[in-house]
């Protein structure tokens, strides 16, 4: 016999054991007993029966709540065992919440507390409604961004993304009584960090644990987020391996694409906001790694996190609307997907684990080469020009001041137009290169693009590469 999860022992009754029955009331429930000591061993109790007349209404008056207490004799001596259901709502003891976790008791305060209290009520922090945020406040650009994945996703009706800002934020249940919740402001404020602590991602390339060569901070709505850290590290933190197949030239990371997707989708859509972290992304010559501030579902496991299970998100509401833009999927294949990756890619599988927050560590095939401090190395690199296709390249060079699609496909020498959409437009709106006029209105027949401060300074550099005459 030991003590778990569902079993606590103690010599005697002391009052301040009602903490322990508070603790499994938060919990799945168990079991206090009164008259064995540390190694289980039966001790007995002298005053049994006045503690069967006495506990059932200390519980009562003091947790609110009814347990079953009852007589036990064992090798000649009395134990008294308390029964405990879990309850669905907060047992607090004298304005302490606890909750048993594993053999022991933890007294619930600041996020912790605030996530316990919120599930328990049916909410969850994303969920709660912001009194001062307003429609206004919220970046057009973001939510123009988002119809547009969304309408490639096919997850959403046309019909609604044609409505505007206002019935959409409704419509993906990001209101509450017309109020802005705070999904809708990690998800479309320009600087969610303005509102929500710790709202950025940390990048930082190390050569050992205690040297850092150089970081970044990743910035701006969620959506971005997770295109700008991708950018980041491709750019500036993993070195491609290059190998030709034949004539063809083949660039490898040493982490795949779509499994660095897939985890850092998952940490930006998962996290616990309320911890005031940021999540920390942390390069090394041999590995990466993602740390994600958080906590696991009650009584899941990272062994059940590696099985197959059901999709059960931190936060419902940024996961449905990442659903919805077509980032993510909704039957917990995010681990699947990440290993599937790596095997394709001849790969080391990602590995797992639970140290105040979820680590996810993806081990290099071979180490990358020593870096030195670059020469110039920005302290914050916010925004970085992603990688882009010749077509987008095309179109950066031709888009002078605001131009509407016909000029534009006419400077490109296009005529067909869902070639013109698929392979210039929408890559270089996706990349945050060019930006429409009227994002509000984005099907408008006097809609034009116009050159982002990123496209600006990308077609500067396309143009100084030109020969000159």
């Amino acid at each position: 016999m030991s003590e778990s999860q569902h079993i606590e022992w103690k010599e005697s009754w002391k009052d301040d054991y009602l903490k322990w029955i508070s603790g499994f009331a938060n919990a799945q429930g168990g079991t206090l007993v009164i008259g064995r000591d540390d190694a289980g061993k039966p001790v007995g109790v002298p005053d049994a029966a006045k503690l069967l007349v006495d506990l059932p209404n200390k519980i009562r008056d003091v947790l609110g709540i009814v347990c079953a207490v009852n007589l036990r004799r064992e090798q000649g001596h009395d134990l008294v065992e308390i029964s405990v259901e879990p309850y669905p709502y907060p047992i607090s003891y004298r304005g302490q919440y606890h909750l048993r976790s594993g053999s022991t008791k933890q007294e619930l305060k600041g996020a912790a507390l605030d996530r316990f209290l919120l599930g328990r009520l049916g909410r969850h922090w994303d969920g709660v409604p912001m009194p001062q945020a307003r429609v206004q406040d919220l970046d057009p650009r973001a939510l123009a961004r988002f119809r547009t994945l969304a309408r490639r996703s096919g997850r959403v009706g046309a019909d609604l993304l044609d409505e505007d800002d206002a019935h959409l934020l409704e419509r993906l249940h990001l209101t509450e009584g017309g109020l802005l919740k705070r999904a809708a402001l990690l998800l479309f404020h320009a600087d969610p960090e303005r509102v929500v602590t710790g709202a950025v991602v940390k990048l930082g390339r190390f050569h050992t644990d205690s040297d850092l060569l150089y970081h970044d901070v990743i910035e701006g709505d969620l959506f971005t987020q997770v295109e700008q850290t991708i950018t980041v590290l491709q750019a500036k933190y993993l070195k491609a391996r290059i190998t030709y197949e034949g004539t063809q030239r083949v660039e490898r990371f040493p982490v795949p694409e779509p499994a660095l997707r897939e985890a850092i989708t998952n940490a930006i859509v998962h996290k616990d906001y309320a911890a005031g972290a940021a999540i920390q992304i942390s390069v090394y010559a041999d590995r990466l790694l993602v740390w994600n501030p958080g906590s696991l579902p009650e009584a899941w496991s990272v062994e059940r996190l590696l099985a197959k299970h059901p999709s059960q998100p931190a936060n419902p509401d940024l996961a449905n609307t990442f659903f919805r833009a077509g980032k993510i999927e909704s039957w917990g294949r995010g681990i699947d997907l990440m290993r599937s990756a790596c095997q394709a890619a001849d790969c080391p599988a990602p590995r797992l684990r639970w140290e105040g927050g979820l680590w996810v560590e993806f081990p290099f095939a071979q180490p990358m080469p020593g870096d030195a401090t670059p020469e110039v190395t920005p302290h914050v690199t916010p925004h970085v020009t992603p990688h882009v296709t010749p077509h987008v390249e095309h179109l950066i060079r031709c888009l002078d001041g605001a131009m509407g699609r016909p000029a534009l496909q006419a400077a490109l020498g296009l005529k067909d137009r869902e070639s013109f959409r698929q392979r210039y437009l929408q890559p270089a709106l996706e990349a945050g290169l060019i930006a429409m006029t009227q994002p509000d209105k984005p099907r408008s027949v006097t809609q034009q693009y116009r050159l982002t401060e990123a496209g600006q300074a990308l077609r500067a550099r396309l143009l100084a590469q030109e020969p000159q005459p």
